[in-house]
């Protein structure tokens, strides 16, 4: 009779579990259901359906030549997506006020309409903050939108711009069910949930979302001196569990250029780690200090933290290896969050793969990663370093994802991958931004120098037998050179095929550059100018090659009560040491002279910029400075004119550093 009750008990639970595969969680529940990153995908596929230039140009919806994959009269079908499928994101960097409609499932009548721009504005329900939000010149959406047979986007507009949106496809007995945007948030558990994961400006630990109900979680603190040219192990286990989150720090123990201390982690006995990375690019340090504030990965309050689930099945091992001169130290401190419950069947071993192209290679992308087998990406953080000061076009470049040998993703440039925008302008992808899932990690004109990341949650790219991820370096062709170097984080049921070994410190160290050119009119920062008699503007001037423009000081040559006229900026150089100062200004009938002068001090001879005609003067030998690494103020002082000037003024185009 027990027998038989127990076999009952048996048959019953089997047939949960066959009934919990046959209903895999979609839509607003996976935002919150991180103990399910490393399990394999229910999806048959995914997709996107972007603006990209299918011409190979750069036209990726600057025209709007390709920003729709149909015409309805005068209006645009945005997407014409079959299903049962998932929406998972939605990201423009050009919204408009025009009327956007989804239609569902071949319904004549749309279920949301809205405008554009509203649909990130977090006042119609149900794409609320902070699932939707906007930030580094990018509007994003995370709201899932469900479709049992079809979804149709419509936008009442002529023309659009740039946008992309991605997707999954899943099997006819997924138990997908179309969005209700009047149902959709009432009662719902998964959404509050989901607000907590997204949530930067008040963030709890995400353990409590990590890891399978009812695990048992341990913590286990490390607190030690790691030397020059030492191996420590920071954490390691004989029993199989799961890692929900680990913290190392202080974060400034790990910053540095040479990138000098790595993370090594192995599952199960493995002669191959999993992880093997510099520590400071594993938590998305930007060349070499904390640049990443996301919620999965990144640093905050001087700890480095990660809250990527890493089940195995039995045993684990964290090491920190220093690559540093002996007798060289720091002090290490952190702990470990461990869950009892090992590694599943459906589940893929977490693997960071760090790599570096420097420099990338004419005609061809850069390769995140690629390798065969079956897994997921989960996120990538890059930093990208151009060759030629000011230059940052190689942003320009588009990310491409081919899973199994087919192009699933082709994107519209790199910033717009990052869920931004219009880098380089200013208060949009001009300055570090954070946000839950994505965000910028620097942006440097001057240095042509800008790092992001983004992490997958419903919109993790699944392979089953290979996949390849690139970015472009260039607005076409791959034709600009760069320094790119990125971590992939995935999981993967067998090893991936890549290499996994130490990196030379030449392979490693961040290169700055050491010709440092400011444009003077555009973006460089301004301290001060004088207090009185003079204005500042920026302003066209004609001179016998065409149009340049400059940044425009005009005084009344009295100065003011501190002195002669001037104007003070700041220059943030990559390097201390000395720079010879050089700058193209505007020679003219209108033009002083000027001294260039650090801390008070002239630091070169005084200059006359007059001339009979405008024109032109091409880098001009200012002096000399000692510099700090940052931000370092200069000033450029009026210090009288000449006999024949017909005003107090400088014409500032471009100021050179370059370095000894």
């Amino acid at each position: 009779m027990k027998i038989t009750r127990l076999i009952l008990l048996l048959v019953v639970l089997l047939l949960s579990v066959v009934g919990l595969a046959q209903k895999p969680v979609i839509g607003m529940g996976l935002l919150h259901r991180l103990d399910l990153l490393p399990a394999f995908k229910p999806s048959v596929s995914f997709g996107a359906v972007t603006s990209w230039d299918r011409s190979g140009g750069n036209d990726d919806g600057f025209s709007g030549k390709y920003s729709f994959v149909r015409k309805e009269g005068e209006n645009l079908v945005l997407a014409d997506l079959k299903g049962p499928g998932c929406i998972y994101r939605i990201h423009t960097p050009t919204p408009t006020d025009d009327l956007l409609e989804f239609y569902f499932d071949g319904e004549t009548t749309p279920r949301i309409s809205t405008t554009f721009r509203k649909l990130y504005s977090g006042t119609v329900a149900p794409f609320v903050k902070p699932l939707v939000d906007y930030a580094g010149g990018g509007y994003y959406c995370y709201v899932p939108i469900q479709y049992r047979q079809s979804c149709k986007i419509l936008l009442h507009a002529k023309s659009f711009q740039f946008y992309d949106l991605n997707y999954a496809t899943y099997g006819s007995d997924a138990g997908v069910t179309t969005f209700d945007p009047k149902t959709a948030l009432a009662g719902s558990a998964d959404f509050e949930k989901a607000k907590v994961v997204f949530n930067m400006f008040n963030p709890v630990e995400l353990t409590q979302f990590n890891v399978p109900t009812d695990t048992k979680l341990t913590h286990q603190a490390f607190d030690s001196v790691l030397k020059g040219g030492e191996t420590k192990t920071f954490f390691e286990t004989k029993n199989g569990g799961r890692i929900a989150a680990f913290k190392i720090g202080p974060a400034e123990a790990f910053a540095g250029k040479d990138r000098d201390v790595m993370l090594r982690v192995t599952w199960d006995g493995d002669s191959k780690p999993a992880i093997l990375c510099p520590v400071g690019d594993f938590f998305g340090y930007g060349w070499g200090k904390p640049a990443m504030g996301g919620r999965l990965v990144g640093t905050k309050d001087g700890m480095n933290y990660c809250y990527l689930p890493m089940p195995f099945d039995r045993s684990a091992k964290v090491e920190l290896i220093s690559l540093r001169a002996a007798g060289s130290s720091i002090s290490v401190r952190g702990e470990v969050v461990v869950g009892n419950v090992p590694k599943t069947k459906n589940e893929g071993k977490f693997y960071a793969v760090w790599r570096r192209e420097n420099p990338t290679t004419a005609g061809k992308p850069f390769t995140f990663f690629e390798s065969k087998g079956r897994g997921h990406i989960i996120g990538l953080a890059l930093q990208s370093q151009g060759m030629e000061s000011g230059n940052t076009g190689f942003f320009e470049g588009d990310d491409m994802t081919t899973v199994d040998g087919e192009m699933f993703v082709h994107g519209t440039g790199s910033e717009d991958f990052f869920n931004g925008g219009w880098y380089d302008v200013p208060d949009r992808w001009d300055a570090p931004v954070a946000r839950a899932l994505s965000g910028c990690m620097d942006y440097k004109k001057h240095l042509a120098r800008t790092g992001a990341y983004r992490f997958f949650i419903g919109d993790a790219y699944s392979y089953r037998k290979s996949i390849l991820q690139t970015i472009e370096h260039g607005p076409e062709g791959n034709a600009l050179t760069t320094d790119y170097c990125s971590v992939t984080y995935l999981y993967s049921e067998a090893r991936p095929n890549v290499e996994f070994r130490v990196p030379s410190l030449a392979e490693r160290r961040v290169v700055d550059p050491t010709e440092i050119s400011f444009t003077a009119h555009w973006a460089v920062p301004i301290s001060s100018f004088s207090f009185a008699n003079a204005t500042l503007s920026r302003k066209d001037v004609r001179v016998p090659a065409g149009n340049t423009r400059s940044l425009s000081l005009r005084a009344s040559g009295q100065g003011d009560f501190f002195g002669p006229a001037f104007l003070s900026l700041v220059f943030d150089l990559p390097t201390a040491g000395k720079y010879k100062v050089y700058a193209d200004v505007i020679k003219g009938p209108e033009e002083a002279q000027v001294q260039l002068c650090q801390s008070e001090a002239g630091v070169g001879d005084v200059l006359d910029f007059y001339a009979p005609k405008v024109d032109v003067g091409s880098h001009v030998y200012l002096g000399e400075i000692t510099a700090s690494e940052g931000n370092n103020r200069l000033m450029f002082k009026l210090m009288g004119r000449n006999i024949l000037a017909t005003a107090w003024g400088l014409d500032l185009i471009n100021v050179l550093f370059v370095k000894k």
